[in-house]
């Protein structure tokens, strides 16, 4: 039986929100029962291909023990839903809108059953006609993509996922449109669409156009035609100024995007999931995990490339079947997920595997390494995905594919060979998928991880810690100091472990000024966020891109007192870097600060965000957070 090691944070965090409770919201089940509920359930999506009873058990006990010793744990859908009557397991969805009241609210419609099912939604708003555009059925005039966004908040305000937080949405509009402008500063007001985060998804052309300080067109999006013609460096200041004072409009590089679109016979993609990482088609949904780096140690304190290889063939075969067992809301989902099956394998405790290793965050060694470690992932994860199309039979898309033409993966990456994945590797891979196909169209994706990694006692996806030390507010209104276990050991070690100090620097958020009290290997391992230069957050982004399929989560950190100019610098160096998405965030930028820091006394029963830890005021009922659109608190 694997031991069940949660903190008490994690285990706070599934008694809110995971466990089944009964009509009196007493808990009905306890940790160990929910991955065992998980685990068996998916492990009998192999019953549909021939496997018997001996062999299905023997999976679910592989799967328990990747959940239960928190080595890995999928999106939270599958964990809250899992056997259980919703039966919804996905967490990313993409819906399509057309120009018509019709189209509109029928999606609205759809978007209101995935949220009660606990998925969140993405929309391109780039083909509703402009504001003020004469609709010739009815003779009317349009109201334009923005207030429509706002119909859509507001029926997502009304609707709890699953009677546990309320939805959460991506907006997009091209860069092209000719409401841009007012799609930009759309949410300058923070308590408007506030269900939504949004990003103007730029072309190569616009970027081009901004570079050479031209006009470009806005384009009707019904007749084709151009409505005007407007300065692309001006509405490129537009973008930054904005991110800079709130943080959005984020970045979504379309154009890369469908340059990498597995499957360009089935659609272009026009939008992503709510937190930017998954581009998929209209009516198309994924389904994530995340293996727990932390984990990946010898007990020499080394990274153990052999077991992150068998974890990712088994969390690879995990994901598949939860494609098996899902129950989407609407049947259009289902078609065109069954059709490319696409899994979402990432990461968290990148940041805690870098301390294990004394590998300080902002260096050439931790950018290698994480290219190494991109690259090994999604070349066992294409090899699982081979094995299984070999006794599962390929994604049924698969002929029409980029993966056909068996030249896909060495066209990607041999131009970027790795210390663990040659050049030759790719190649041989390539053969292997024209013989026996692929099952899963894509199959890694770096997610946030917001809740999940609490739950495993983790850092967040591939960010930075926040701090080393912040303080928590529990139920009953008591602050408690949460120091990572790694920097505890260290401050123990090393002999500045007082309690005057630890509280100094959950105040401060940072170890760097403490330059005679704590020793300059220690600060340098464990820099924060608000420590790590922006070039360093952008570089770490594209490593991991270069081998993800799909995108990368990543919030790119400035201090409070960073000019506009250097958000347009990072946007800049992560376009031609190459990621497929950009978010900022400038410190204090927003009325709540990201987790909280002890500088600021927080305002009675003040509370965290589960997912980004931001502290939310006072208010009725749920509380909204402002940077990842969720609404539980602990």
């Amino acid at each position: 039986m694997t031991h069940l090691s949660l903190s008490d944070n994690g285990r706070r965090v599934l008694e809110k929100r995971y466990l089944i409770k009964d009509s009196h919201g007493a808990v009905l089940e306890t940790p160990e029962h929910l991955f065992r509920r998980v685990a068996r359930f998916i492990a009998e999506g192999d019953f549909q291909y021939g496997r018997g009873e001996k062999d299905v058990a023997a999976l679910e006990e592989r799967f328990y023990h990747l959940l239960a010793s928190l080595a890995f744990l999928p999106n939270s859908p599958t964990l809250m839903n899992a056997d259980r009557p919703l039966g919804q397991l996905s967490a990313c969805f993409v819906l399509p809108i057309e120009d018509s009241l019709e189209s509109i609210f029928e999606t609205l419609k759809h978007a209101a059953l995935i949220h009660q099912s606990g998925g969140g939604t993405g929309f391109s708003f780039s083909r509703i006609r402009p504001r003020d555009d004469v609709v010739r059925s009815s003779m009317g005039v349009s109201s334009g993509p923005v207030s429509f966004m706002e119909v859509y908040n507001a029926a997502t305000e009304a609707i709890k996922q699953g009677g546990t937080r309320r939805g959460a949405n991506m907006g997009i509009l091209r860069v092209d449109h000719p409401d841009i402008e007012a799609f930009i500063h759309c949410k300058q007001d923070l308590t408007r669409i506030t269900n939504f985060n949004i990003s103007v998804a730029v072309t190569d052309a616009f970027m081009q156009a901004v570079e050479a300080h031209t006009d470009y067109a806005l384009i009707h999006p019904v007749s084709g035609e151009t409505v005007r013609r407007v300065s692309a460096r001006g509405v490129f200041n537009q973008i930054v100024q904005s991110a800079w004072q709130t943080g959005e409009p984020g970045l979504i590089f379309i154009d890369r995007i469908n340059a990498d679109n597995p499957t360009p016979a089935q659609g272009q993609i026009e939008s992503t999931n709510p937190c930017g990482e998954v581009p998929l088609l209209p009516y198309e949904a994924c389904n994530l995990g995340s293996i727990n780096l932390g984990q990946m140690l010898t007990r020499e304190g080394k990274l153990d490339w052999e077991r992150l290889a068998d974890t990712t063939a088994c969390v690879t075969h995990f994901l598949d079947n939860v494609i098996t067992q899902n129950r989407y809301p609407i049947p259009q989902i289902k078609a065109v997920v069954d059709g490319n099956r696409k899994i979402g394998m990432g990461v968290m405790g990148w940041a805690d595997l870098l301390i294990a290793l004394e590998i300080p965050y902002d260096s050439e060694e931790a950018v290698e390494l994480a290219r190494d470690v991109a690259a090994w992932m999604d070349w066992h994860a294409k090899k699982a995905s081979v094995q299984l199309a070999k006794e599962r039979g390929p994604f049924p898309n698969f002929a029409q594919s980029q993966f056909a033409q068996g030249t896909w993966m060495q066209e990607k990456h041999c131009q970027q060979p790795t210390g663990k994945v040659r050049a030759e590797d790719w190649q041989a891979l390539d053969e292997e998928i024209r013989q026996h196909g692929l099952r899963n169209a894509t199959t890694t994706c770096i997610a946030p991880t917001g809740t999940i990694s609490i739950i495993a006692g983790a850092s967040g996806g591939i960010e930075p810690l926040f701090s080393v030390i912040f303080e928590r507010n529990v139920m009953d209104g008591t602050r408690m100091l949460e120091v990572h276990p790694r920097f505890e050991a260290s401050a123990l070690a090393h002999g500045f472990h007082q309690e005057a100090l630890l509280k100094e620097i959950a105040h401060r958020g940072t170890l760097q000024p403490f330059t005679s009290e704590i020793p300059d290997g220690v600060r340098r391992v464990f820099k924060t966020a608000q420590d790590v230069d922006p070039v360093w957050h952008v570089r770490m982004q594209a490593t991991f891109q270069e081998f993800c399929d799909n995108g990368v989560s990543k919030t790119i950190n400035f201090e409070e007192s960073a000019p506009p100019q250097a958000i347009e610098e990072s946007y800049w160096l992560a376009y031609r870097l190459g990621v497929k998405g950009m978010t900022v965030y400038r410190n204090n930028s927003r009325l709540q600060q990201p987790m909280a820091l002890a500088t600021e006394k927080p305002t009675e029963h003040s509370q965290l965000c589960p997912d980004c830890h931001t502290k939310l005021q006072p208010g009725e009922g749920c509380l909204k957070c402002p940077l990842c659109a969720y609404s539980l608190c602990l």
